[in-house]
């Protein structure tokens, strides 16, 4: 059986388990990585974050840069179509303190595809290869790629990439055995993950339908994986993390959904805002309070308040004993003020 808490390593950073936790676009914020790492994910990842958006100083995306010191080992996913502005953006992911530059092919969604980027790149062999190449070479850090099996259904395309990004410079490559047509439907098939994986000398991390500690075992005895990622499971529901790290299939208590929730909420306003994290957090409700832990007419509760200061007093209300359990979570984690790095000032255009 495969210790799932062993290490391993893309080039120089040491991932301490086998398990990624995914880079989901409206999903990967600070918050949700951090408590990804308390729950035994090795890797966290951001969301997509456009080289576009950085190029032009956008302030939502500068946001995404910034990284907390119990992040790490944390990779930045980049996404965009021209090697230069790739390649700066890389740059700046290597100087706010990022330990990976993770490239995104594999995107299917059409307001990426039709700039050019994402999964449009597994057929531009030549292109993919050329940011590649400039992304590498312009940062010391690993350069990752997150790929799926190609755009079409039945498409081998990343049996032919693959290869050819790791002669590019890419340290470990990512793979979603889907095609971008099947978005997520149908099943990951991971035939082709353990085909690619004889095909590289890098590691390769098998994403796609891993749910469980067994699935995440079987994945990697069958690919020769180094690392699974999860992506879905993990939405509102950490313990899924610690299940398949450790074997640990306990079911939360109430108070403890209430407590990781309210601690949830707390973060992400902090990061975010109370009037971002307002709408941010409303698809987190039904996330942790479904599975049977809340009644279902109490997600629609929350969803009526108008504030997250109400929606904390009524989880508290409804699971007095996640008080106690708060309070050991906030003593035992940094606050986020504390941790939160500084972005240079430099990222503002000011000097």
């Amino acid at each position: 059986m495969i210790d799932l808490r062993a290490p391993w390593n893309i080039g120089p950073v040491e991932v301490p388990t086998r398990l990624v936790l995914a880079p989901m676009a409206g999903v990967s914020v600070q918050a949700f990585r951090r408590q990804g790492r308390r729950y035994g994910a090795g890797l966290v990842c951001s969301e997509m974050v456009s080289c576009a958006g950085i190029e032009h100083r956008n302030e939502k995306t500068l946001g995404y840069l910034r990284v907390a010191a119990d992040e790490h080992p944390l990779a930045i996913q980049l996404f965009g179509s021209d090697p230069r502005p790739m390649a700066d953006a890389a740059r700046m992911v290597e100087a706010v303190g990022a330990d990976i530059v993770d490239v995104n092919f594999g995107c299917p969604v059409k307001k990426v595809t039709r700039t050019g980027a994402g999964a449009h790149l597994l057929e531009d062999i030549e292109q993919a290869c050329r940011i590649i190449e400039a992304v590498a070479g312009s940062v010391t850090v690993p350069v990752t790629v997150k790929l799926r099996r190609g755009v079409r259904n039945g498409s081998r395309a990343a049996l032919e990439l693959g290869p050819r990004l790791v002669e590019a410079g890419a340290a470990s490559l990512t793979l979603h055995p889907r095609s971008a047509e099947q978005m997520y439907t149908g099943t990951a098939d991971h035939e082709l993950t353990a085909e690619l994986v004889s095909l590289v000398d890098v590691p390769v991390v098998a994403s796609g339908d891993v749910t469980s500690r067994v699935r995440a075992q079987a994945v990697l005895g069958t690919t020769g994986a180094e690392a699974v990622m999860v992506g879905r499971g993990a939405q509102g529901n950490p313990w899924a993390l610690r299940e398949i790290v450790d074997g640990d299939a306990q079911e939360p208590a109430r108070e403890e959904v209430a407590a990781e929730l309210v601690l949830f909420v707390r973060e992400a306003v902090r990061e975010l805002g109370e009037r971002r994290a307002t709408g941010f957090l409303k698809k987190f409700y039904g996330w942790y309070l479904g599975q049977g832990r809340f009644p279902k007419p109490f997600k629609q509760e929350l969803l009526q308040l108008d504030s997250t200061e109400e929606v904390e007093r009524r989880l508290l209300a409804a699971a007095p004993g996640a008080r106690d359990i708060l309070e050991r979570l906030e003593a035992e984690i940094p606050s986020g003020e504390e941790m939160t790095l500084e972005l240079p000032v430099s990222i503002y255009g000011g000097g």
